[in-house]
């Protein structure tokens, strides 16, 4: 393991830590293989305007961590909208090996790549789909519903009602608490809970809005 390698495996270690999660050293494994695999493939594909490995550890890796404790009380399907690099679901998909997570994007570039890191990585419970959401008719809906800085709220929750039942979760990841969005929150859907996030080494403001279907 190189130098810059141990670093990062200690930053991601010891930010888990602070989030509460104990990472098998298999999963330590797996969250570095996936930082090394976004690098190598930012360079061509323009994932993430984040160009540091030290930096991917925290904005992407422990900020998609920091929902862990709420994702654990989740059901068995979970859908990330937008998921773009793979944030939040590949992640999850490591540290939930029994759940089915779907990763979709429009984005045939995002996709490819995603699909790298399933083969790569061999996270046989990840399925990635090339679709814009609106067009995507899965067989059964899903349990969870997650998107990190995908859309608006108002989007977010029309453009993924018909993939969701009466207990499906949506799970959506913000900066600054989004009010102006929440006033505009179709009137079936209501806040379940608004949490503030800390995400180790991150400066910025982080939430998580938790919503859920009225009717």
């Amino acid at each position: 393991m190189s130098l810059e390698t141990a670093s990062h495996a200690a930053e991601l270690r010891e930010g888990a830590l602070q989030l509460g999660i104990e990472l098998s050293d298999e999963q330590q494994q797996l969250l570095l293989g996936y930082l090394a695999l976004l690098n190598k493939w930012n360079k061509a594909y323009n994932l993430t305007a984040v160009r540091d490995p030290a930096e991917m550890v925290s904005r992407h890796l422990l900020d998609s961590l920091s929902i862990v404790a709420q994702a654990s009380t989740g059901g068995s399907r979970w859908l990330d909208v937008g998921s773009g690099g793979g944030m939040p679901g590949i992640p999850l998909a490591i540290l939930f090996p029994e759940r089915q997570f779907t990763l979709l994007d429009s984005n045939g570039k995002k996709t490819r790549f995603l699909t790298q890191v399933k083969l790569e990585l061999k996270l046989a419970n990840v399925e990635v789909i090339h679709s814009r959401v609106e067009a995507f008719k899965p067989e059964q809906p899903f349990t969870d519903i997650t998107s990190r800085a995908f859309s608006s709220l108002e989007d977010f929750a029309n453009w993924t009602r018909h993939l969701s039942d009466d207990k499906t979760r949506w799970l959506a990841m913000k900066g600054v608490q989004p009010d102006d969005e929440l006033q505009a929150l179709p009137s079936d859907f209501e806040l379940e809970r608004c949490l503030v996030l800390k995400v180790p080494g991150c400066q910025g403001q982080r939430h998580l809005l938790i919503l859920r279907r009225t009717s």
